[in-house]
């Protein structure tokens, strides 16, 4: 009899709840940042049913309070490859490179994620993974001490990897393996308050990067941060000082606007946690670490390579007329400073999809069944209007002033290096402005990884295709 797997959806899914449990375990304040999103998400929900809509359109309004992204820092490029396959069982693939080392980080990334719309809306879990850039260690002696520690541990569990392999042997999970599968990945994030380490090279890691300490001084990548998604992230920072969750002073990303563009993050402030050392009688003495914490976000609409070029342009502006790294003493300033630079960032999603700015769905309205009477009139035919996707840009302009095309945003399902360097930055109490020198290293990175990344703009770019050929098709079998 063949095997009946269960969908990586589905395991995904599991998996994603499973820690969210474990994390609120660890990290209670966690539990509290949760219950002030979904009141925050409600609020919006009832007084802006326009927000309502566009969410049932695209499909997200299902997937919002389940909505969660994590991240973690690995240590070594076996480690990286691993984690690559563990993932891959829940539909998970690494999108986009992000090298955080400009800003202070050493450290390179990827996202992993679903990639086709309606898995996202099945399960929109995400993993930000980093991989710790050992050769940005200055102190020669220090960095091989570091390898040595990293070389020996081990962050997976043996019946996870032989799960892994079973996964990759025959094509899938059944029922009680991927039980036993989500049961064994969860012990690779799991907090453990004992380190392999002893304080001396803990400290010495520390003074080197709070990033490298995090990394190297412990058994495991413990999930350092998780992340629901918020409607209003504004509302979420002034009630997080409202129920005395100590709030970062900077909320990352672009400013607040009436269409929201790619993503805005704000975290509260990690937490110091005991910790014991392992001393070189073989015990242990006590001391503290400082790392783990809860991150929300508020996520916009994906912009297309002209967009991400203005968006670019200014951010820098305007972190450069600021002359600092924002933070709590000129958070006003630079807001206010943030406000002015992006006014000239169209904030309406017709003028954003009119002048290429962001990726949009196409879908047929409600009222495009019955098109008989604006068939001529709109060349709602097979020349213009072709089951392979292609319009002309007069005829789609026309559709969509017709009302027989609406466009919705594709929600961004991705990172921005400067947000995730600011947030690690606010909570590994890092005050360090300097960048590391050494270029970035996107093929090095896949070479540990085991595999390309995907290009982010090119899944946004194919969405907004396909779902143009669907709408296409619908307007199409009305004509």
């Amino acid at each position: 009899m063949k095997n009946t797997f269960i969908n990586s959806d589905d395991i995904r899914h599991d998996f994603s709840v499973a820690m969210s449990e474990m994390y609120q375990k660890e990290v209670p304040l966690y539990g509290d940042l949760i219950e002030l999103v979904t009141e925050v998400n409600t609020e919006v929900l009832n007084k802006q049913p326009e927000i309502r809509q566009q969410l049932e359109h695209t499909g997200e309004i299902d997937r919002l309070n389940m909505e969660r992204h994590g991240a973690i820092r690995l240590g070594t490029a076996a480690e990286l490859s691993m984690m690559r396959r563990l993932f891959a069982v829940m539909g998970m693939h690494p999108v986009g490179y992000y090298d955080l080392a400009p800003a202070a980080v050493p450290v390179h990334s990827t996202a992993f994620r679903a990639i086709d719309s309606q898995s996202l809306n099945n399960s929109p879990f995400r993993v930000f993974t980093s991989l710790l850039r050992l050769d940005l260690i200055g102190d020669e002696a220090l960095k091989q001490e570091a390898i040595a520690a990293l070389n020996n541990r081990n962050i997976f569990t043996d019946n996870v990897v032989s799960l892994i392999e079973h996964f990759e042997e025959q094509g899938g999970l059944t029922a009680d393996d991927a039980r036993q599968f989500v049961k064994e990945a969860l012990e690779t994030f799991r907090w453990h308050d004992k380190t392999p380490v002893s304080k001396a090279l803990y400290q010495r890691l520390l003074s080197q990067h709070g990033l490298i300490a995090d990394v190297v001084g412990f058994k495991g990548p413990h999930i350092n941060h998780l992340t629901p998604r918020t409607l209003d992230i504004d509302a979420v920072q002034a009630g997080m000082q409202a129920k005395g969750i100590p709030p970062k002073a900077i909320i990352e990303g672009p400013p607040r606007r009436e269409c929201p563009i790619l993503l805005r993050q704000t975290s509260f402030k990690a937490l110091e946690e005991a910790v014991s050392f392992k001393n070189s009688e073989g015990g242990y003495e006590t001391g503290h670490h400082t790392a783990r914490f809860g991150e929300i976000e508020q996520r916009g609409v994906a912009l297309t390579p002209k967009g991400r070029e203005l968006y670019d342009k200014m951010l820098s502006q305007a972190r450069k007329q600021l002359g600092v790294t924002p933070n709590a003493d000129n958070a006003a300033k630079y807001y206010q400073i943030l406000e002015s630079a992006f006014d000239a960032f169209p904030d309406d999603y017709q003028t954003l999809h009119d002048e290429g700015l962001a990726y949009f769905y196409y879908q047929a309205s409600d009222s495009s069944a019955d098109m008989s009477s604006a068939d001529s009139e709109l060349g709602v035919n097979a020349s213009s209007c072709s089951s392979t996707g292609s319009i002309s840009k007069q005829a789609m302009a026309d559709l969509i002033e017709q009302g027989m095309i609406r466009v919705e945003p594709i929600v961004y399902e991705d990172f921005l290096p400067v947000s995730a360097a600011g947030i690690f930055q606010s909570n590994l109490q890092d005050t360090k402005q300097s960048s590391y020198e050494g270029n970035s290293n996107q093929q090095e990175f896949e070479n540990a990884l085991g595999a390309r990344v995907h290009d982010e703009l090119e899944l946004y770019q194919a969405i907004q295709a396909q779902s143009l050929k669907a709408c296409l098709m619908r307007l199409n079998s009305h004509a």
